[in-house]
C-alpha cells in the first residue's frame, strides 16, 4: 500500500535491510581482500588517483571508505529521452520496470514455423520496426549480429539500423572496442547532440569472475567522454563462472558492479551508471546456460540492493530457455516479467531470444508484449478509498440489485477491455465455428500481420540509412 493509503500495490520484497547490509559487507570484503583484476594500465592509473586503493601488479584492492563514498555521490535517477527529445522514461527508485528487445542473436526464427536461419540485416531492420510498434516495449537493444554485414562495419551498421528504424531509446552493444568512438560519431552526424537529452544507453560488461577487462574500461572512457549513460552489467553462470551458492554469487557479482561504479566515478563524478546482474545457471550436461528459480531470486535481490544504494538498476529479461514461443518460453517470460514489475527491477532490455538466447523470435516478442502488459496491470494494484467504496451507491442499488448501470460501472466502461488483439474472446460455439484455432496459431497470425506492416518500405527511413551508409564509408 502506498504512503497515502489510497492505492493497494502488490509487491515482492526478498531481502531485509540487514541482509542487504550483509551482502554489501561481503562484497566490500571481496574488493578489499581478493581484489579486482584490471587489465588496462590506463584504467589502473585512474584507480591510483585515490589513496583508498592499493595496486599490486594488475590487481586492484578497493577500500570500504571509497566504495561507500562512491555510492553516496553516484546519480540516483537518470532521464532517458526518445529521439525527438521528449522524456521517454526515468530510471531509479520508485519508477516502473522498462523493457526492451534484444540481444546480439546470431539466428532468426521464422514466425510461422520456428525454423532457424542466419540473422541478417533485413531481420535487424524489420525487428527494430516491430519493437517500435509494440507499446509495452520502452527501448530497442542491438537485436542481432547480421551474417551479411562485413565485420569491420558491423557495429556501425547495427547502430545505424537501430537509429533509423525506431524513435524509441536504443541500447547499443558494441562488439569491437575500437569502434566505440566511431559509433558515437555516426550518431552525432545523423542526429546532432546526443548527450544533453540522451536516447542512447551504452551496455558494457566486466568478465566474471572479478576482471575489469581492457576493452570494457576503454569503452567506459569513451562513453564518459561523450556524456552518455552506461549500463554496467555482469553475466554469470553460477557453478561455472560464479560460486554455486546464491549468496556467494550475489556477493561476488555485487563486488564487480561496485568496482565498475568506483572506476567510472573516479574518471568523472556524477557519470550516470545503471548497475545490475544477469545471473544464469550453468548446465553441466549441455555446457550452456539457462534461467532457474535461483536466477530470478538473484535478479530480484540485485534490484533491491541497487534500490538500497539508490542507483538505477538493469536486470534479466527472461529470454533464453524456449525452443520458440512455446510453454518453456512463456513460463520463464511470465516469471521474469511479473517478478520484475512487482519487484524493484529497473530495466529488462533483452527480450526475444530463444534456444539459449541465440535465436531471435518475433513471435516470442509479441507474446512477451502481451505478458508485460498484463504484468504491469497487475502491478498497478487497485484504489481503496471512500470513492471506490461508495456507500451511497450501495444504498441506491439496494439488496438484490445489480450494478450494470451504476455510475461507477458506467464511468469505468471506457477502461474495461474483456478481449485482446491476439486472442479475441469467444465462446465454445464460436471457437468450433472458427475451426478450433489454437492459441499458438492465433499468435503467429497476429505476429505475421504486424511483421508485414513493419516490412513495408519507408522513404524517410531509407533516406536516413543512405545518409548513414555514406558516413560509415568515411569512418571506415
Amino acid at each position: 500500500m502506498d504512503r497515502n493509503n489510497n492505492v493497494v500495490n502488490p509487491i515482492i520484497q526478498l531481502l531485509t535491510e540487514e541482509q542487504i547490509k550483509r551482502v554489501h559487507d561481503y562484497s566490500v570484503d571481496i574488493l578489499e581482500n581478493v581484489g579486482i583484476k584490471v587489465e588496462s594500465k590506463k584504467a589502473r592509473e585512474v584507480f591510483a588517483r585515490s589513496g583508498a586503493v592499493k595496486i599490486d601488479d594488475d590487481l586492484v584492492y578497493i577500500q570500504r571508505d571509497l566504495v561507500d563514498h562512491t555510492i553516496k555521490t553516484a546519480r540516483s535517477e537518470i532521464n532517458i529521452y526518445d529521439q525527438e527529445g521528449a522524456l521517454a522514461f526515468q530510471l531509479g527508485e520508485g519508477h516502473m520496470t522498462r523493457f526492451g528487445l534484444g540481444v546480439t542473436n546470431t539466428n532468426y526464427q521464422d514466425i510461422e514455423t520456428d525454423q532457424i536461419e542466419k540473422f541478417t540485416r533485413k531481420h535487424m531492420q524489420t525487428s527494430v520496426k516491430l519493437g517500435d510498434m509494440l507499446g509495452n516495449f520502452d527501448m530497442i537493444s542491438t537485436i542481432g549480429i547480421p551474417s551479411d554485414v562485413q565485420i569491420e562495419t558491423l557495429d556501425l551498421v547495427n547502430t545505424l539500423d537501430l537509429y533509423a528504424n525506431t524513435s524509441k531509446p536504443i541500447v547499443i552493444l558494441v562488439s569491437e572496442g575500437k569502434k566505440m568512438e566511431d559509433v558515437y560519431k555516426l550518431l552525432i552526424s545523423l542526429h546532432g547532440d546526443i548527450s544533453t537529452r540522451p536516447f542512447v544507453i551504452t551496455y558494457l560488461n566486466p568478465i566474471t569472475p572479478l576482471i575489469l577487462n581492457e576493452e570494457t574500461t576503454d569503452k567506459i572512457f569513451v562513453s564518459i567522454e561523450y556524456g552518455l549513460p552506461i549500463s554496467f552489467s555482469n553475466y554469470s553462470m553460477y557453478g561455472g563462472t560464479s560460486p554455486m551458492t546464491e549468496g556467494g554469487t550475489l556477493s561476488l557479482l555485487n563486488a564487480e558492479l561496485l568496482s565498475g561504479l568506483v572506476f567510472s566515478q573516479l574518471i568523472k563524478e556524477g557519470t550516470p551508471m545503471i548497475l545490475g546482474s544477469l545471473p544464469a545457471a550453468f548446465n553441466m550436461s549441455t555446457m550452456g546456460s539457462y534461467y532457474s528459480t535461483s536466477s530470478y531470486l538473484l535478479n530480484i535481490a540485485c534490484a533491491e540492493i541497487m534500490s538500497y544504494y539508490q542507483i538505477p538498476h538493469c536486470g534479466t529479461s527472461g529470454s533464453g530457455i524456449g525452443f520458440g514461443p512455446d510453454l518453456l518460453a512463456s513460463g520463464d517470460l511470465w516469471l521474469n516479467h511479473l517478478t520484475s514489475c512487482l519487484g524493484k527491477v529497473g530495466m529488462a532490455p533483452f527480450v526475444g531470444g530463444n534456444l539459449d538466447s541465440t535465436a531471435f523470435s518475433p513471435t516470442t516478442v509479441v507474446m512477451s508484449d502481451y505478458i508485460i502488459g498484463k504484468s504491469r496491470k497487475l502491478a498497478e494494484g487497485f484504489v481503496l478509498n471512500d470513492n471506490s467504496v461508495d456507500l451511497n451507491e450501495m444504498k441506491t442499488i439496494g439488496h438484490g440489485g445489480n450494478y450494470l448501470t451504476s455510475s461507477q460501472t458506467l464511468e469505468a466502461l471506457r477502461d474495461l477491455n474483456h478481449s485482446n488483439s491476439i486472442w479475441p474472446s469467444m465462446n465454445f460455439k464460436t471457437w468450433q465455428q472458427q475451426g478450433n484455432p489454437t492459441p499458438i496459431k492465433m499468435l503467429r497470425d497476429f505476429t505475421k500481420r504486424l511483421h508485414e506492416q513493419a516490412s513495408r518500405p519507408n522513404n524517410e527511413i531509407e533516406e536516413i540509412i543512405k545518409k548513414g551508409e555514406d558516413i560509415i564509408r568515411l569512418l571506415v
